[in-house]
């Protein structure tokens, strides 16, 4: 490959990002349909899907404020979709279908697995793109704080240029078949220190020699969940709690350890955080040549007009929503348009 892989082309730039509110058929076409997205990410699916557990595996919403006023976070222990990766390309060829004309608003596919998984993904995606009426997109997700014993691949370099290293040569091999280039992106976990972009940005510049110069990556979506949180549940009239420490509080919300992966109104500082370093690292004299092409989509805690503002002001080429669309429904694409017009 030479010269910068293809780039995002979305309008308005707004969508959702992979969560559990896009999990299945009637999910994705309620936001295709929806005319404030301009693309639709899919839930993270796997080749062969996620043990779903529904004891174990939940989300809540809740107040991050404690105020009982108003929902606007959210908490999960979900992990990837109970769905495979070709059931998603399933519903996305059935939506695909049942348009009259070729349309430019398409689908990001999220996925995740194993290097090997993520090479296979990409043949699967790609080869998919051929027979729709819009163009498709592919996001790794190695960012999931909820699989247990397995900390997100994003925070190692070693890890990340093991995951570019399959995804170049699936590209190469893709091409030799005449199979359609698509954009493909890294879904990055939270990072809260400099060596954890640092070893982004090293695992990035790694990839670009390889790959006539400039790295494969076409855009970053930053950030996911905030893993280790926990919320409580009121408690219960009459119920009894087992721990009495946690009487004045109730019981865990989640089950199991009772901790998740926090978004919503919560991460936003944080999510800002990491946009704005992000884009600033990639735009920076040293890296531009290699790494400048790169877009950045910005989730994390953007729930009306003012948080999509404030990302588009730190970097972000396109502006993604999950917690407000579990809160809200597909509404909310509407009311962030409208607030943006001044009319909300």
């Amino acid at each position: 490959m030479t010269g910068p892989p293809p780039r995002l082309e979305i309008s308005p730039p707004l969508i959702n990002s992979a969560n559990p509110w896009a999990t299945t058929l009637d999910d994705l076409r309620r936001l295709y349909t929806c005319p404030s997205t301009g693309a639709v990410t899919t839930r993270t699916s796997l080749i062969n899907g996620f043990d779903h557990d529904p004891a174990k595996h939940q989300y809540i919403l809740f107040d991050a404020a404690q105020t009982g006023l108003a929902q606007n976070a959210s908490l999960n222990s979900l992990g990837y979709s109970p769905l495979t990766l070709e059931t998603y390309l399933g519903f996305i060829k059935t939506i695909s279908d049942a348009l009259p004309t070729r349309s430019s608003k398409g689908f990001i596919v999220s996925v995740t697995g194993s290097p090997e998984d993520i090479a296979q993904s990409y043949v699967l995606v790609a080869s998919a793109a051929l027979g729709l009426q819009f163009p498709l997109a592919m996001e790794i997700n190695l960012s999931c704080p909820n699989i247990r014993n397995k900390p997100p691949p994003a925070y190692s370099e070693e890890a990340l240029s093991t995951y570019l290293c399959h995804l170049q040569q699936a590209i190469h091999d893709a091409g030799d078949k005449e199979i359609p280039h698509i954009p493909v992106g890294l879904k990055t976990p939270p990072f809260t220190h400099a060596p954890e972009y640092e070893a982004l940005m090293s695992a990035l510049e790694r990839a670009a020699p390889a790959a006539g110069g400039v790295c494969p990556v076409s855009f970053i979506t930053a950030t996911n969940t905030l893993g280790s949180c926990l919320v409580f549940a009121p408690p219960q009239s009459g119920s009894e709690v087992e721990d009495p420490t946690l009487s004045l509080f109730g019981s865990f919300a989640l089950p199991d350890s009772g901790l998740g992966g926090m978004a919503g109104a919560p991460l936003h500082p944080l999510a800002l955080g990491n946009v704005c370093t992000i884009r600033r690292m990639l735009d920076a004299p040293a890296r531009a040549a290699t790494l400048g092409h790169v877009q950045v989509i910005g989730v994390g805690g953007v729930l009306d007009a003012k948080g999509y503002r404030r990302m588009r002001a730190v970097g972000a080429h396109v502006v993604g929503v999950a917690t407000g669309l579990g809160l809200k429904g597909v509404d909310i694409f509407g009311e962030i348009e409208a607030g943006l017009r001044g009319e909300w």
